[in-house]
């Protein structure tokens, strides 16, 4: 590990960052050109302490899973990344690992939508980030482990997980889930993580074994959804999407018409946060 470099490439990292780059106010006088070692801190979930240490030539040396969560707060580039873990004296993350690495375009378009049900989802289902409003909505999705992050491996394993959609709604969504890990898997039948997940789901799921002997065919892969939230009741949303140019991420927004029932239950929601009434 070259931590003199280290601390070298974060401080250039952090003072190249402006707080309109992460969706952060400017605010009053600054005395660094870029980011603060504190909102870099927060943006990559670390104590400032932990943080600032990492900046000094003989600090701590980074587990994989934070440098990771400091390529995410930097807003790194994926071969920035790579540049990042080779400093740190680790191998470049492989491909699969890759899935976790928001792209910094996306990043910032996440970053202006804080007030929004927005998250990001990688191409087996999983979580990578949400905003308050979506775990108010549909509950935190992120702090999962394992195979139980994939949406697509928890909906046909967990009853739990269909709780929140009326039940009428449960075959579309099923079919929808199958199509598109069906479309992962046929697209890069390499992936290992997609692969796992298939295989998993075959061996646990009559349904799921079902829809894929049926080639199920990528529709829309997010229709307008009903979710039955357990203090507003339900709420019909549309959905609109963003996905990243190499198909490996998509940006998930969830809307309601102005106006409507629905729309007055987000707007609550976005107050009450995941407060019981």
């Amino acid at each position: 590990m070259d931590r003199a470099r280290l601390a070298d490439f974060l401080r250039s990292r952090r003072e190249a960052l402006q707080p309109e780059d992460v969706g952060l106010p400017r605010g009053g006088r600054r005395r660094t050109g870029g980011l603060r070692r504190e909102e870099v801190a927060v943006l990559s979930d670390m104590s400032v302490d932990y943080y600032s240490r990492l900046e000094q030539p003989h600090g701590p040396h980074p587990s994989e899973q934070m440098l990771a969560a400091l390529a995410r707060g930097l807003r790194l580039s994926l071969e920035e990344r790579d540049h990042l873990f080779r400093l740190a004296g680790y191998a470049t993350p492989q491909r699969a690992m890759r899935a976790d690495h928001i792209n910094p375009g996306m990043m910032r378009i996440f970053d202006g939508l804080a007030d929004a049900a927005a998250q990001v989802v990688n191409h087996v289902g999983e979580t990578l980030r949400q905003t308050r409003l979506s775990r108010a909505l549909i509950g935190d999705e992120t702090a999962r482990t394992g195979m139980d992050r994939s949406m697509h491996y928890r909906w046909f394993t967990d009853p739990g997980t269909r709780a929140i959609y009326p039940e009428d709604d449960h075959a579309l969504h099923s079919r929808l889930l199958a199509a598109n890990l069906h479309e992962v898997y046929t697209r890069d039948d390499e992936d290992p993580r997609a692969a796992a997940i298939v295989a998993a789901l075959l061996d646990r799921s009559e349904e799921f074994a079902r829809l894929w002997r049926e080639h199920p065919v990528m529709g829309p892969y997010c229709p307008p959804k009903r979710i039955r939230h357990p203090e507003l009741g339900l709420i019909e949303l549309h959905c609109q999407t963003l996905v990243d140019p190499g198909q490996s991420q998509m940006l998930v927004v969830y809307t309601a018409p102005s106006g409507t029932d629905s729309h007055d239950k987000l707007r609550l929601l976005s107050v009450i946060g995941d407060q019981r009434l």
